[in-house]
């Protein structure tokens, strides 16, 4: 009489083993997009780029001075994923979607500005030294009258929600080391000119979003030069409007 082994005993063999890994590998590949599946191992790794072309891949060649053909070359990839980088979008994976295109057009409006951001005349020039912030642009400047004395800097203001108050205003409370008292993060160079509202440095990207909570986000470079230019009782003007708010 044969010995009836227990079910729980039972192991399947390598040819089912084989058969069930192919089939997860078969439903895995299924539901990547196409061209993930159809990348080389080899291109991949060497990159790091997957072959994901985004629905602005032609926008995206054209603002970093490629070929225009809607492809995604490892190359492209790369390009993309060292903008993405520098500006704070995540994930940096080489892929041309909403986000990296809003932030290029954005960036080509600020490079645009050249040395003559208030060439529109927006900012008062009646005023002798001012701080203008344009939120349209997303941009900040200095000057004295006619003349530039700093920028034009690409700053972050505020979220939807919490957008920056526009206006004449004027610099009342400085602090070097400051740090909120409400979100309980560093606040370094503050310069407040509208109750809570400041000039102050961030260690993250001045381009990423949502924005901040009605502050003036700026890199630290540009955020101690405005401290060694502005002092209390100096002129600060905000126009414009935040594209997303």
């Amino acid at each position: 009489m044969k010995r009836r082994i227990p079910f729980r005993l039972r192991r399947p063999v390598a040819g089912a083993l084989g058969r069930r890994a192919g089939a997860a590998l078969a439903l895995t590949s299924l539901a990547l997009p196409l061209t993930v599946a159809m990348s080389s191992p080899a291109q991949a790794a060497s990159s790091g780029c997957y072959g994901l072309r985004g629905p602005y891949q032609r926008q995206a060649e054209r603002f970093l001075g490629l070929t225009v053909d809607g492809r995604q070359s490892p190359s492209d990839c790369r390009a993309i994923r060292a903008f993405q980088t520098s500006h704070g979008i995540t994930p940096n994976y080489g892929y041309a979607g909403p986000v990296t295109w809003n932030v290029m057009q954005l960036v080509a409006r600020q490079r645009a500005a050249g040395h003559n951001p208030n060439s529109a005349h927006k900012c008062p020039t009646n005023k002798g030294r001012i701080a203008c912030v344009d939120l349209t642009r997303q941009l900040s400047w200095i000057q004295d009258g006619k003349r530039l004395v700093y920028g034009p800097v690409p700053v972050r203001t505020g979220r939807e929600g919490g957008e920056t108050r526009t206006g004449l205003k004027r610099i009342y409370w400085r602090h070097l080391h400051h740090v909120s008292t409400i979100y309980h993060t560093p606040m370094p160079y503050s310069q407040f000119f509208d109750g809570g509202e400041a000039f102050h440095a961030i260690s993250g990207s001045v381009w990423s979003a949502p924005g901040s909570h009605g502050c003036v986000n700026m890199r630290p470079n540009d955020a101690k030069k405005y401290w060694s230019l502005l002092h209390n009782g100096d002129d600060v003007y905000v126009y414009g409007h935040k594209p997303g708010t």
